[in-house]
């Protein structure tokens, strides 16, 4: 066996080993987008009812907080950066660098400093490698996250937007996250999460939503109304205040909506692994089958040589026999 045969031999067994792990990835990846969707399906229910009270609470409470009314010019900002802790995902965390970086240079040429919050070793990396210093990191549950870690990271921008800006507070949060559409399709999203835009609401408003719900309550007319406005409130009464139910209301309101980027974030994740590993698997097998055609032909011209070489050296044998 030549040289050239025992090379590309190695290279079909390594080829080989690495389609085997690529697709033992794109398996593993394939069940847990589902699951990953499960766990945001879950969670949306409460996080509709908590954004509704909190709704009500704000349009009936005296917007004086720090997260509802922010500040005529803002001085800085935090942008709450996730990425993944894994690789094998593809650009999914460049993607994301990337988007935060464009919001970033945008806040900077409104004048204002950014405080960069990362999620994901891939992000803390690439952030430590450059020497740029960051507010917060959190790692290790890229994959998987619990109400536990969103909230830790909630508290810590709390902590931030409630203390002034000369004090090394910040005076917005941003959030930059892909938002997973379908197992095709995942985008990169950058919000405003801090402080929440609030509409006042006269109340005349209130007073003509309230009857509008009574209404639904007793005839078949005002019931469909009521179901045609999609927009009325439920009809809370709040005890001790509306200010402090508000005031309890934000720190939950806060970690769902960390939570929820978290749980979108870790589909996206999973769904842009399975893609990234399904292409790596069908690479390798068109590799595999490149290599073994070469090998086929290498194979076919070793033979073809050791024929001639025969023929040649009988031919020389009956040559020597005749004289």
């Amino acid at each position: 066996m030549g040289a050239q045969l025992r090379e590309l031999r190695q290279r079909i067994r390594s080829v080989d080993s690495i389609k085997k792990i690529t697709r033992a990835q794109e398996l593993i990846a394939t069940s847990r987008i589902a699951r990953a969707q499960q766990f945001a399906e879950a969670a949306r229910p409460y996080s509709q009812a908590l954004v509704r009270a909190m709704e009500a609470a704000a349009e009936r409470a005296r917007l004086d907080n720090p997260l509802l009314e922010g500040v005529e010019e803002p001085r800085r900002s935090a942008i709450l950066v996730v990425t993944s802790d894994g690789g094998f995902a593809g650009a999914y965390s460049a993607n994301v660098i990337r988007q935060s970086e464009a919001l970033a240079g945008l806040l900077r040429e409104q004048g204002q400093e950014v405080v960069p919050y990362v999620v994901g070793k891939k992000g803390v990396s690439w952030f430590t490698f450059r020497g740029r210093e960051f507010g917060g990191s959190y790692v290790d549950f890229t994959g998987k996250p619990s109400y536990a870690d969103a909230r830790k990271i909630a508290d810590d921008l709390l902590d931030a937007i409630n203390t002034p800006a000369e004090e090394g507070g910040v005076d917005e949060i941003h959030i930059v996250s892909t938002h997973f559409r379908n197992m095709v399709t995942q985008e990169v999203r950058a919000r405003r999460l801090f402080p929440i835009m609030v509409e006042d609401v006269p109340e005349e408003v209130h007073r003509a939503e309230a009857g509008a719900v009574r209404s639904g309550n007793g005839g078949s007319s005002g019931g469909s109304a009521a179901a045609a406005r999609t927009d009325v409130l439920p009809l809370y009464e709040f005890e001790p205040s509306a200010d402090e139910v508000l005031d309890a209301l934000l720190p939950q309101y806060a970690g769902n909506l960390v939570y929820t980027a978290l749980l979108d974030a870790a589909a996206s994740e999973w769904a842009a692994r399975r893609r990234a590993m399904k292409n790596a698997t069908d690479n390798a097998g068109e590799l595999q089958e490149t290599l073994t055609r070469q090998s086929n032909s290498a194979r076919q011209a070793e033979i073809t040589q050791e024929i001639s070489e025969i023929v040649g050296g009988a031919d020389a044998l009956a040559a020597a026999g005749s004289e």
